[in-house]
């Protein structure tokens, strides 16, 4: 176990350089017009390296540590990563609405036993509603599949 911390903690840390790194070459200060490019991410990769830095030094000094996860909580915890990453790769293919919709019903059925009714209607009213607030309202464009490209967006 305390491998595993002292890896996850040292590659946390150079990717927090990493953020760092370009956050200062973005500015990270307060300009005439509010927070640089470079302010949030410079804070949070900050606060990611403080933290995975004393975490390396309580594993690497035989701290005590605990277990994030055991072996029957395993199983929940791998029913939520499978389904996210299957999303995750398929909302370059598909989009991110029908990507969230089939996610969503995906997830409803499979693991809160919903009635397909109710799956249909929250998985695709929430798809629809978030399309309308982002593209149509706030005119945020989103990723975008075949189905979208056919309706004209």
């Amino acid at each position: 176990m305390r491998g595993a911390e002292l890896v996850t903690a040292s590659v946390l840390m150079l990717l927090g350089g990493v953020v760092l790194f370009d956050a200062v070459r973005l500015g990270f200060g307060w300009g005439p017009d509010g927070p640089r490019s470079g302010f949030f991410p410079f804070w949070l990769a900050l606060i990611m390296v403080v933290t995975c830095a004393v975490i390396f030094a309580q594993a690497a000094l035989g701290g005590r540590t605990k277990s994030f996860v055991s072996r029957e909580q395993l199983g929940p915890v791998l029913k939520v990563l499978w389904p996210a990453t299957a999303a995750v790769a398929l909302m370059h293919f598909i989009g991110l609405y029908v990507t969230s919709a089939l996610y969503m019903g995906f997830y409803m059925r499979w693991v809160g036993r919903h009635s397909w009714v109710m799956v249909v209607v929250i998985a695709l009213g929430v798809s629809v509603g978030s399309f309308l607030v982002f593209e149509k309202w706030f005119l945020v464009p989103m990723p975008k599949g075949p189905l979208e490209q056919w309706l004209g967006y």
